[in-house]
């Protein structure tokens, strides 16, 4: 007898976690459930062509329809949230009513607070809830917990992680591929890192820096983007002396949209133009989307932490570097790669009961050495080394 999962969002990263669930987590039923039906629809018939079953099937659904959504989600072990952020909260208190467990790919840490703050009500429903799952944040933070864990006393850690284009055209040289709304959500405000063993807040677009990587990338731009730690640094905080993470583009990307920023493009607060009211972000989303989001395109997927401390009372350095590609065999991109399987694994791990129960940010709920062991067994390829200096 298999699992039921729920998967929420038929987008891109919804049906990559779709498709690893019926491969990897024993699924009898996968529920892929969607606003659009017709999109539900393609993205259950891609999964079930890629799997050669008929386990994944697709349900029209309006995600702020909660009565709706609980009435079809009953009976699931798992669901796996692949719709923005906002809902999240919500939905994690649906799984909470229903009990089944909950993972989502968040990139809000205020909304992640408050879904941790259901820790007692998940207890006593017997489920597990693991807020911000996927790329980054998600596998970024299992690979640093790993890392942090080979050392005596960490000191340094720097993670950069970016989904590019592998032939970028431009004036953009960059192709969406996940929410926009995810996308300006990572642009807006301030991160949050570890400086001199203390939580500091450090603006979006700031500490610039350049990385080498092999052809054909080259060199490309790092700076920071916000959220992509999550709770990380609190959870941290006093345990390491720096952590940083920054967002990987080509040359020029960052320039670019820093005077987006700056022009006021990304505000949520409504301004008038011509005596009517507009939001600038959703205008400016209005342009910019038909520019970039490309629904065929071939990406390249980073995800490189390094790591600095102590062991054994002698220096060493220590790092984790996964690039993926667009997977020719199954037409997956690496983001959703990257992002759903590591959702995906969440659940399944939760489903089979291999994570506490309870609402638990990523980096306690399943030790970086498992995520890292998952990865590989699904063919990714995640260089590790370690070194005395």
């Amino acid at each position: 007898m298999g699992f039921k999962y729920g998967v929420i969002g038929a987008g891109r990263q919804g049906l990559s976690s779709a498709y690893d669930l019926i491969i990897f987590g024993e699924a009898e039923k996968v529920l892929l459930i969607d606003n659009d039906i017709d999109r539900a629809e393609t993205a259950a018939n891609k999964v079930n062509e890629l799997t050669s079953s008929k386990i994944c099937e697709p349900f029209n659904v309006d995600v702020k329809n909660s009565g709706e959504l609980i009435s079809v989600l009953k009976g699931v072990n798992s669901i796996v949230s692949a719709v923005p952020y906002y809902f999240n909260l919500e939905l994690s208190k649906i799984a909470i009513e229903i009990g089944a467990n909950f993972c989502d790919m968040g990139g809000n840490t205020r909304v992640v607070r408050n879904q941790l703050k259901l820790d007692e009500e998940a207890k006593k429903a017997g489920i597990s809830i693991v807020p911000d799952t996927g790329m980054d944040p998600g596998m970024n933070i299992s690979f640093i917990m790993h890392l942090v864990s080979l050392f005596d006393e960490p000191e340094t850690i720097k993670s950069y992680g970016a989904g590019l284009t592998q032939n970028p055209t431009p004036p953009w040289n960059y192709n969406l591929s996940f929410n926009i709304n995810g996308l300006t959500n990572e642009y807006f405000g301030s991160a949050h890192f570890l400086q001199d063993g203390k939580v500091t807040e450090v603006p979006c677009f700031e500490g610039r820096e350049s990385l080498d990587f092999p052809e054909p990338l080259g060199t490309l731009e790092a700076a920071v983007t916000s959220g992509g730690l999550s709770t990380l640094p609190w959870t941290l905080e006093g345990k390491l002396k720096t952590l940083e993470n920054k967002t990987l583009r080509y040359p020029g990307h960052w320039s670019q949209f820093k005077a987006y920023s700056q022009l006021g493009l990304f505000e949520l607060d409504p301004t008038e133009v011509n005596g009517k009211q507009i939001v600038p972000r959703d205008f400016y989303h209005a342009l910019l989307e038909p520019k970039i989001y490309r629904e065929d395109f071939k990406d390249i997927g980073i995800i490189k932490v390094i790591a600095k401390g102590k062991k054994d009372g002698k220096n060493a350095s220590a790092e984790i570097e996964l690039i993926d590609k667009f997977d020719e065999q199954t037409g997956l991109t690496a983001m959703q790669r990257l992002t759903g399987w590591h959702s995906s694994t969440i659940a399944i791990l939760a489903t089979r009961g291999d994570i506490e129960k309870g609402a638990l940010p990523v980096e306690k709920a399943v030790p970086g050495n498992v995520i890292i062991d998952e990865m590989q067994r699904r063919g990714l390829d995640v260089k590790q080394s370690f070194g005395f200096e």
